[in-house]
């Protein structure tokens, strides 16, 4: 059986947003590639149907009355 290696540097206290950085670089959590491709996608597409319904007549409208009565108070 190997003998571990002495840690050459001595160990530190870090700070704990550094800890848990390095922790979740170290673990298997997050997204992989594919799941940022698909997340990313899927923002795409809301943007894009939210765009569509921002544009659309009747909001515009309600949203120019909005603006106009909280300019106007």
């Amino acid at each position: 059986m190997a003998t571990p290696k002495p840690n050459p540097r001595p160990k530190r206290r870090s700070h704990p947003l550094l800890a848990r950085f390095a922790r979740r670089l170290r673990g298997e959590e997050g997204m992989s590639t594919a799941e940022y491709a698909v997340g990313t996608l899927a923002a795409v597409a809301f943007a894009g149907i939210l765009l569509n319904v921002l544009t659309s007549g009747g909001v515009q409208g309600a949203l120019s009355s909005l603006i106009q009565r909280a300019l106007s108070a």
